[in-house]
């Protein structure tokens, strides 16, 4: 796995989960945006993501899409 894609309420969070993820990344993402890439700080729009997955998978970058998750209750 390369990258994992997770929605979240705000949006979809962007996680580099191995090297090759984040190199791919940073060709993707102004030099100043790195540090929050590499901390798990990055979300994006759906429609960013969306965008953002189908190049990644285009370029052969092994991705995880998790859909947003919620806890309906404690049992």
């Amino acid at each position: 796995m390369d990258i994992l894609l997770i929605g979240t309420k705000a949006g979809t969070e962007v996680r580099p989960a191995s090297v090759h993820g984040m190199l791919w990344l940073q060709t993707h993402f102004e030099d100043f945006h790195w540090d929050a890439l590499a901390a798990n700080q990055v979300r994006l729009p759906k429609s960013d993501a969306n965008d953002l997955a189908t190049d990644a998978l285009k370029a052969g970058v092994n991705l995880n899409f998790i859909p947003e998750l919620s806890v309906v209750g404690k049992f």
